[in-house]
């Protein structure tokens, strides 16, 4: 079964395309890297497959639910970390989790049980009692992923859940992320400018031009026989040749 399917998924912004006719297919139990340039309908996509934006035309199909259809019942599915994070500043981290849990409905001595092995898990247990307000720009990212998973998600969406944050944050995040999918307990959709961060982790890749799908596969059949990187600038017509060189760093003089 495919975990997330859209078919001429579109949205309008005063009449402009921000994605155009996007036809994913991600199969469940995969890790989906997302890629393409600024501005290319990253965000937007995601916005639209987790229920906060509508389609201007086309159809998502999550999990087996028709989003337009079953907005609610899917969203229980989901899990979300969005690039602005939305955490509460002034509750400890431990808090933070907890409430989180129960919002989704758990029961007061699941939540807290869930938290305890969040914290532990995404190496915060010993800033569980810190206010969020003095949690480092890495703590809450991985805050954040901890808030995604508490009800247990099926489909999880992180969107640049890497930026800002040091190699050993992202190496904590890394490893939890790989270990659920590995043990097939969850799809996640990612979408990130770090794209050997991206190698290293997905199963399958899409790539988004100008809010198009320009190529869409597993991570072998999208690199081919190069790189990760090679292929995505292939894949929006990129050629990199050398820098110019800059006039004043060059050994020679300025023009005045």
């Amino acid at each position: 079964m495919l975990a997330i399917e859209t078919r001429g998924l579109t949205r309008l912004f005063d009449g402009k395309a921000a994605v155009d006719g996007l036809d994913l297919a991600v199969p469940e139990g995969a890790f989906y890297g997302f890629l393409g340039p600024n501005g290319a309908g990253k965000s937007t996509t995601m916005r639209m497959l987790t229920g906060l934006l509508a389609p201007t035309a086309g159809s998502a199909r999550l999990l087996g639910h028709d989003l337009s259809a079953d907005g609610t019942a899917v969203k229980r599915l989901l899990g979300t970390v969005p690039d602005g994070l939305n955490l509460f500043e002034r509750l400890t981290g431990e808090e933070q989790l907890r409430i989180h849990g129960q919002l989704y409905g758990l029961p007061r001595a699941t939540s807290a049980r869930r938290a305890e092995e969040l914290l532990a898990a995404l190496e915060l247990g010993d800033d569980a009692g810190k206010l969020v307000q003095d949690y480092s720009h890495g703590m809450k990212k991985k805050l954040a992923l901890g808030c995604a998973l508490i009800h247990g998600p099926r489909l999880l969406f992180l969107d640049e859940p890497f930026e800002g944050i040091d190699a050993l944050a992202v190496g904590g995040i890394r490893r939890l992320l790989q270990d659920l999918v590995s043990r097939g307990e969850i799809t996640v959709f990612l979408t990130s400018h770090v794209l050997e961060v991206v190698e290293r982790l997905a199963t399958h890749v899409g790539i988004i031009q100008r809010g198009r799908l320009v190529r869409q596969g597993t991570l072998s059949e999208v690199r081919a026989s190069g790189t990760l990187e090679e292929s995505f600038l292939e894949s929006l017509g990129v050629e990199r040749g050398a820098p110019a060189p800059l006039s004043w760093m060059a050994g020679g003089r300025e023009p005045g």
